[in-house]
């Protein structure tokens, strides 16, 4: 039967990748998109649920979904302190997975980071991989986790240092082989596909999703049907 798919993030580099994706699939009869404000767009499949995220569980009830897309996230530089950066990065995203789970729903797709590891000296990848300690503590019938390397695709506001790390990427992905192929810069449409295809799957337990993974599982494209 249809099922209802939740994104949080759909106005995000990935999310507004994988939202078009969600409404165009015959798997999905209702879309439903957590936003601060509404997005400019309209569909007979999509509602759009405006949160405050800092209270999230007033909305408890009417966080139910099958499949639940979590492509909340930011920087350092974004967030403009490590206080507001965990914020999002880590208390968002743990609680919506939280309280969507326990209304009983089936999956969980959330956005890491490649390299996330709670243990790890850098904030950015040790806040991430704390994030993943707490979501895989949740009921979920299948939780996956993606980890992507840096993100292609159009900012809003791009830093002048990502600019040229996507220039020296893009120079040196000849030259990521092997082990140092996870490294390669990955295009946010390949990491929405790719999540789409792992909620298709319907299959059970904690499963980790490296980056170049995730270049395999997204790098064709998705039909409507």
């Amino acid at each position: 039967m249809p099922k209802t798919a939740l994104i949080a993030g759909a106005s995000g580099l990935i999310g507004q990748q994988l939202l078009p994706l969600l409404l165009a699939s015959a798997r999905y009869s209702r879309v439903i998109a957590l936003v601060r404000t509404p997005l400019p767009m309209v569909h007979e499949k999509l509602e759009q649920l405006v949160v405050d995220f800092e209270r999230l569980a007033d909305y408890r009830q009417q966080l139910v979904a099958d499949d639940v897309f979590c492509c909340l996230g930011t920087t350092m530089r974004q967030a403009g302190s490590r206080e507001a950066f965990y914020k999002v990065d880590f208390t968002y995203v743990v609680e919506l997975a939280k309280l969507a789970a326990t209304n009983f729903g089936g999956q969980l797709l959330v956005v890491s980071s490649l390299g996330a590891d709670a243990r790890a000296r850098a904030y950015y990848l040790r806040v991430k991989g704390e994030m993943e300690e707490a979501v895989r503590q949740t009921t979920f019938h299948a939780v996956h986790i993606f980890r992507p390397s840096l993100l292609l695709g159009h900012r809003a506001t791009p830093h002048p240092n990502e600019r040229l790390a996507t220039a020296l990427l893009a120079v040196l992905k000849p030259l990521l082989r092997g082990p140092l192929r996870p490294y390669r810069a990955i295009a946010a449409d390949t990491v929405a596909r790719a999540m789409l295809r792992a909620a298709e799957d319907d299959g059970g337990g904690i499963r980790i999703h490296p980056s170049d993974a995730i270049a395999r599982e997204g790098g064709a494209r998705i039909s409507a049907g």
